[in-house]
């Protein structure tokens, strides 16, 4: 069974299914009501697409919201720390930690804000870079295992649903 981390609790309940193994029990819950609830199918696609992901950015010694942070600061945006949390959906806390974690190895760095000196950007550096290019494409790859179901042009579909769904528009 695979195990999938939700803040400090190991839920065991939930189980996945990763290259073409089926797991035996929970075939038969397909058929019930819940899997047409929106929160649920998101939640366990999430969930599936967590372990995939952070066994995918392991070898870059990466979780998938160090490796949020280090996108975003990679984007030529120069994103703020409050802008981090308020993003990814964060307490500012955590980013600060993510951020410090990242910075000890070289990745990011803070700066005083162009608009607020107050306000620290991340930007990543060119270690950061390199990195984030590697881990991109385990990234991309671990992807591309969360959804084998679906066909290149259901997934472009499902990216711009869920962007027009959060941001009301689809680019």
């Amino acid at each position: 069974m695979s195990m999938i981390y939700f803040g400090n609790y190991l839920e065991r309940a939930m189980t996945i299914e990763t290259r073409g193994e089926k797991l035996a029990g929970t075939e038969k819950l397909v058929a019930a009501p819940i899997t047409n609830d929106v929160g649920f199918l998101l939640a366990k696609l999430h969930a599936a697409g967590s372990v995939l992901n952070n066994q995918a950015l392991a070898e870059f010694d990466l979780k998938e919201r160090s490796y949020s942070v280090l996108i975003l600061a990679n984007s030529g945006l120069e994103p703020t720390q409050r802008e981090l949390a308020d993003f990814l959906s964060l307490d500012p806390s955590q980013i600060v930690a993510l951020v410090d974690e990242l910075e000890k190895r070289g990745l990011v760095v803070r700066a005083p804000g162009k608009q607020d000196r107050r306000a620290k950007t991340v930007t990543a550096t060119p270690a950061g870079a390199k990195l984030h290019a590697r881990a991109s494409e385990a990234a991309a790859r671990a992807e591309t295992e969360a959804l084998d179901g679906l066909e290149a042009a259901e997934v472009a579909t499902l990216k711009a649903l869920l962007r027009k769904a959060l941001w009301g528009h689809t680019e």
